[in-house]
C-alpha cells in the first residue's frame, strides 16, 4: 500500500483520479441493431431487421471457436479428455474468464464448458492455441476459411474469443447460419449449448444465456457483448414440431436484448401456428425456393433474371405478420438509448498487471458484473503511465450490487455514469 504524506502531492493524486472517472462520463451509443428469426426446417424467414449489415460478434465468435473443436473431436483428432495447456499469452486475456495460471492444464470437455457458460476468453483461447499450432492468429486464419465454406460471407476473424478487434465482422445470417451449422453437423456436441452450470476448482460458473431458463424450449446458444457490438444473443427454441433460431444485434442491456428475443421468437411461433400472418406468398405455389429467403442479393440477382417480380421479392424481404410490422414499430422503444454505468475497481494502478489482477478477483467476487465487458485503460500523466481496471456497459442495479459486494470484500469501487 502506497502511504502519501505530503498535502500537495495528495492534491495531484486526486484530481488525477477525478480526471481518470471524467474520462468515462462520454456519452453513451446505441450499438447497430440487427435482428433475425428462421424457422430451421423451411429456413423461412419470421422476422429480419438489417441482418446483412456487418456487426462485430463479440463472445458470439466463441461458437466458431467451438465448431472447430467440435469438428476436431469428430475427426479424432482431439477427445473430450485430451489435456489442453493454458499458455501466457491465454492467460493474459481479460475476464470474462475461469482465471486459469500459465502452464495450467484442463481437459477439452471443461474447456468446451467454461467457453458455452462462463464465456471463459482464457479457455477459448487454451482450445486455439492447441488447435493452431500454438498461434491463436493462425487458429482465426483457420476459422475465417472455415467461415467462407459455411457460406458465412460476411464474417472474418481475427481472435478465438471475440475480445474487440476493429476487423473482426459478422452478420445475423452468417449468426444463423453458423447456429444451424452446428446443430445439423454435431448433434452429439450441441447439447454443450443447453449446460445451465459448471463447476470448476470448486467454483459454479453460470451460463449466461438466461432464455434457457426464462423461455420454453430454449436449448442452446450464446450470447456476447462488447462496446461496439452492445449486446448480443444467438438463441434456439423448439416448440410444437418447430425449430426456430433467433439473433439479435445492438441491445443496450442483456435484459432488454433477452426480452427482445423472447418477442421476436414469440411472433414467429405464433407465425407458424397460424395465429398471425400469411403462411404462404400469393402465386408462389405450396414451396417457397430457399434460395430466396438466404440473403437479400439473391433476390436481386433472380429479379435481374427475370425469376419473380418485385411484389414477390418485396414479400420475400419484409416481415410478413401484422406482429412483426408491431415488432419493427418497437425497435426503438426495446432498444432506446438507456443510461449505462461503468464500474471502477480501485483508483490507478502504476503496474497493468496489478489492473488485471484487480478486474479478475472483481469478477469473482460479483456475479452481477458477468454480462459487463471489462478491460483496462491506460492513461498517461507526465511521463507516467497509470492504468484502471474497469468494467463497463452495466445497469445500475447491477452497478451498485456489484460495488456492494466488492466493497464487503475490502475491495475500492466506484460507480460511473456512462452519459
Amino acid at each position: 500500500m502506497v502511504v502519501i504524506k505530503n498535502s500537495s502531492l495528495l492534491l495531484r493524486f486526486v484530481g488525477i483520479a477525478a480526471g481518470v472517472f471524467l474520462l468515462i462520463q462520454a456519452e453513451a451509443k446505441a450499438a447497430p441493431y440487427s435482428a433475425l428469426v428462421v424457422d430451421v426446417d423451411s429456413e423461412r424467414v419470421l422476422y429480419s431487421q438489417s441482418p446483412d449489415e456487418l456487426r462485430h460478434p463479440a463472445s458470439l465468435t466463441k461458437m466458431m471457436t467451438l465448431y472447430m473443436v467440435f469438428e476436431a473431436l469428430s475427426r479424432g483428432e482431439l477427445t473430450l479428455d485430451s489435456m489442453v495447456m493454458a499458455s501466457s499469452h491465454a492467460t493474459s486475456r481479460p475476464p470474462s474468464s475461469l482465471g486459469l495460471r500459465t502452464g495450467e492444464s484442463l481437459t477439452v470437455e471443461q474447456a468446451i464448458l467454461a467457453v458455452v457458460t462462463q464465456s471463459a476468453n482464457d479457455a477459448a483461447t487454451t482450445l486455439a492455441e492447441h488447435l493452431g499450432r500454438g498461434s491463436e492468429a493462425e487458429f482465426a486464419e483457420m476459422m475465417t476459411q472455415k467461415a467462407r465454406q459455411l457460406g458465412m460471407t460476411g464474417s472474418s476473424f481475427y481472435n478465438a474469443s471475440g475480445l474487440p478487434h476493429p476487423n473482426q465482422w459478422t452478420t445475423a445470417w452468417d449468426m444463423y447460419r453458423l447456429g444451424r451449422a452446428l446443430q445439423k453437423n454435431f448433434p452429439q456436441y450441441y447439447p454443450y449449448f443447453s449446460t445451465q452450470s459448471f463447476e470448476f476448482r470448486g467454483r459454479s460458473y453460470h451460463n449466461h444465456n438466461h432464455l434457457l431458463e426464462t423461455y420454453q424450449g430454449t436449448d442452446g446458444i450464446k450470447t456476447g457483448f462488447v462496446n461496439a457490438s452492445g449486446f448480443n444473443l444467438v438463441a434456439s427454441a423448439r416448440r410444437n414440431g418447430h425449430r426456430l433460431i433467433g439473433v439479435v444485434f445492438g441491445g443496450n442491456s442483456y435484459k432488454r436484448r433477452d426480452a427482445h428475443m423472447r418477442e421476436i421468437l414469440d411472433d414467429g411461433f405464433d407465425q407458424l401456428d397460424g395465429r398471425d400472418a400469411l403462411t404462404h406468398n400469393p402465386g408462389f405455389g405450396e414451396r417457397e425456393d430457399r434460395a430466396l429467403l438466404r440473403r437479400p442479393e439473391s433476390i436481386a440477382r433472380m429479379l435481374s433474371a427475370g425469376g419473380i417480380n418485385e411484389y414477390h421479392a418485396e414479400a420475400l424481404h419484409k416481415p410478413k405478420s401484422s406482429a412483426s410490422t408491431r415488432l419493427n414499430a418497437h425497435v426503438n422503444k426495446m432498444f432506446p438509448q438507456k443510461q449505462l454505468y461503468t464500474v471502477q475497481v480501485g483508483a490507478l494502478f502504476s503496474v497493468e498487471s496489478d489492473a488485471e489482477r484487480a478486474l479478475k478477483s472483481a469478477m469473482k467476487a460479483s456475479s452481477a458484473l458477468a454480462h459487463g465487458r471489462s478491460f483496462v485503460s491506460v492513461h498517461n500523466s507526465g511521463k507516467n503511465r497509470r492504468y484502471t481496471a474497469r468494467i463497463s456497459g452495466l445497469e445500475r442495479d447491477d452497478a451498485n450490487t456489484a460495488c456492494k459486494a466488492l466493497r464487503s470484500r475490502k475491495l475500492a469501487c466506484a460507480v460511473v455514469t456512462a452519459g
